[in-house]
């Protein structure tokens, strides 16, 4: 794991990242019974069994990061063509697991996560189309973000050991040490995620925003709520510092790597 301190941000930045049958079942014409001494052939009837529809759509199949690359053009004015966002206000994609970014893209579509922006993007989107477009942004990589020196050892403290007198737990018990999240249990990745967005998020939590009644969509708010705004300022600078470790970070004496 590395760790990027305020002034060291990379001059890379990501470029400007967001888709019944029905059968006609003909009817059987009697034989002239005048016409044949054998029995007539029976007529088709509604307790026929009617022929198998077709399902409404194709079972979804895992995302196709190809098909999805297309599919997520439209996600790139505010989340960057490769998920790194340049705006702060909006997420990095970059790196997030396809089963996240599905199940937000659901939340979107059904207003269960209000946002009339996303709301719009997600409404058009099959499920297919929302496999693809995450199983494209989680083929991409987090551009290293920046973390205020003076903000880490605070927010530091919470990520790794949280707080057990004000019943808060440790965020890297879910989100892992170095912010890569658990993409089987739908934690979602939060290195290098803009500092901006994270404070927002947080705070929208704390003050009673939730995205859902799902188990998932439950816990961060009750955590949330018992940080103060110093706790949020500092876990949203420390979450944006935090990198897999690269050649640089390994160069550098260990006590500026916390």
């Amino acid at each position: 794991m590395g760790f990027r301190f305020a002034g060291s941000r990379p001059a890379a930045l990501g470029s400007a990242a967001v888709l019944i049958f029905a059968l006609a079942a003909g009817t059987a014409v009697a034989q002239d019974a005048a016409k044949s001494t054998a029995a007539p052939a029976a007529a088709a009837t509604t307790d026929q069994p009617a022929a198998a529809a077709p399902a409404a759509e194709a079972a979804t199949k895992p995302g196709d990061a190809t098909a999805g690359q297309a599919k997520a053009a439209a996600c790139g004015a505010c989340h960057g063509m490769d998920g790194n966002s340049t705006d702060p206000q909006y997420p990095k994609l970059a790196g997030q697991s396809e089963q996240y970014i599905v199940h937000q893209l659901q939340n979107f579509k059904s207003g269960r996560r209000q946002n009339p922006i996303m709301l719009g993007m997600a409404t058009p989107l099959s499920e297919q189309d929302m496999h693809d477009i995450g199983a494209y942004f989680a083929s991409k990589t987090a551009l290293p973000g920046v973390a205020d020196q003076a903000l880490v050892e605070h927010g530091q403290q919470l990520f790794r050991e949280g707080d057990v007198k004000r019943g808060i737990p440790a965020c890297m018990a879910c989100h892992s040490i170095d912010g890569r999240g658990n993409p089987g249990a739908m934690y979602p990745q939060l290195e290098s995620q803009h500092a901006q967005y994270v404070q927002a998020t947080l705070k929208a939590w704390h003050d009673g925003t939730s995205w859902g009644t799902d188990a998932h969509s439950q816990i961060m708010p009750a955590i949330a709520q018992k940080l103060s705004t110093d706790d949020i300022a500092a876990l949203a600078s420390y979450v944006e510092g935090l990198h897999p470790a690269t050649a640089e970070d390994l160069q550098k004496p260990a006590a500026a790597t916390p």
